[in-house]
């Protein structure tokens, strides 16, 4: 199979070390550790690497493709710099969760899913996020955990992280 994706050798290494940490007969348990490797050095993971890392662990494409889309911390196309996770799920959405996630897209002016012009937010719906009584909710870049965020808090996080991402170029 061609791919235009290839491992590089540090990747491989990298992978060959998540890969020891199980006995021979379980590499396959290393997908997630893999599927991270990929995302940190693209940004995000595409079909081609999935394929390869099916390869690498020797295991069926279509169960890298189910990880990589059950999960929302893989990123299957590019993203913004910020990645916004705004928790919609019923109990959130009790407590202003799609408000803040409609708000949030209204103040960039992108759709759900959308990526800002200049390439710095990408607005996404999340499911539960496991902090249900902090409604609303976000994660930032699938590390951050944002809380009680009243529409006030969202502009002034989306100001902070612009001008985090200004302070990074000069």
């Amino acid at each position: 199979m061609s791919s235009a994706y290839q491992l590089s050798d540090a990747t491989r290494a990298r992978f060959d070390r998540e890969v020891a940490k199980y006995p021979p007969e379980q590499r396959q348990s290393a997908v997630m550790a893999c599927l991270t490797i990929v995302q940190q050095e693209q940004g995000h993971v595409s079909r081609e690497a999935e394929d390869v890392i099916a390869d690498y662990l020797r295991m069926p494409a279509i169960a890298v493709y189910e990880v990589t889309t059950f999960y929302n911390m893989y990123n299957q196309r590019p993203l913004g710099k910020f990645k916004l996770n705004v928790c919609a799920n019923l109990p959130c959405q009790l407590r202003d969760g799609q408000s803040a996630l409609d708000h949030l897209c209204h103040k960039l002016g992108v759709e759900q899913g959308g990526t800002t012009a200049d390439g710095l937010f990408t607005v996404q719906k999340s499911e539960c996020l496991g902090a249900c009584a902090d409604a609303p909710v976000l994660l930032v870049n699938d590390r951050q955990m944002c809380s009680f965020m009243s529409e006030q808090r969202l502009d002034e996080l989306l100001a902070t992280l612009k001008a985090h991402a200004a302070a990074e170029k000069n």
